[in-house]
C-alpha cells in the first residue's frame, strides 16, 4: 500500500504497488522499489536508487542518490529496543530515542545486511551480504562480517561505470 502522504518523484518504479508498505516518506526521481519493501514516515530516498525486495527502512533513515539496498536489508533506529521498561511497564513512544542514519551517494548495501542506527555509510561504500554494520563506514570502504570490518576500497576496482554525484 502506498499512502496518500508519500511524495513520489518523477518516473519512480514500483512494479507491484499493492505489495509495498510506504507511508510518510519521500522517494526521489527514477528510484526503483521491489515487492514487500517497507519505508516508514520521515524517510528520504534519493534519486536513481534501487531498493530490493523485503528491505526495511524505518524512521530516521536518509538515503542519498544512487544507493543500492539489497534484498532483506534491515535498518534500525533505536539502540535499546524493548517492549517494556525495566520495571515491567509497557513502553510508550516517549521511552525511546531515535538515532538517525545516513547512507551517502552511491553506496551499496548487500542482501541481509543489518545497519545499526546512528551511523553514516560513506559515499560509494560497499556493505557485503549479511554484514552487521555497527559504526561509521568511510567513503569507498568495502565492509564484510559481523561486526562489519573493512577489507578493501572500491577505488581499487576497475570500472567503466559513470560516476554518480
Amino acid at each position: 500500500m502506498i499512502k496518500n502522504d508519500v511524495v513520489l518523484g518523477a518516473n519512480v518504479g514500483i512494479p507491484q504497488p499493492d505489495l509495498v508498505n510506504l507511508y510518510g516518506c519521500t522517494i526521489g526521481d527514477e528510484t526503483k522499489i521491489g515487492a514487500f519493501v517497507e519505508i516508514r514516515k520521515g524517510v528520504t530516498i534519493g534519486k536513481r536508487c534501487k531498493i530490493q525486495a523485503f528491505a526495511f527502512i524505518p524512521e530516521g533513515v536518509t538515503i542519498a542518490d544512487g544507493v543500492f539496498i539489497g534484498p532483506h536489508a534491515c535498518f534500525t533506529n533505536d539502540l535499546f529496543p524493548a517492549a517494556i521498561t525495566l520495571g515491567g511497564e509497557l513502553k510508550s513512544p516517549d521511552d525511546w530515542e531515535m538515532k538517525p542514519t545516513l547512507v551517502e551517494t552511491g553506496a551499496a548495501i548487500g542482501a541481509n545486511a543489518t545497519i545499526l542506527c546512528g551511523i553514516t555509510i560513506g559515499k560509494h561504500a560497499l556493505i557485503g551480504a549479511g554484514a552487521v554494520v555497527t559504526k561509521d563506514v568511510p567513503d569507498y570502504a568495502i565492509m564484510i562480517g559481523n561486526p562489519a570490518r573493512r577489507i578493501g576500497d572500491r577505488r581499487d576496482q576497475v570500472s567503466d561505470e559513470p560516476k554518480i554525484g
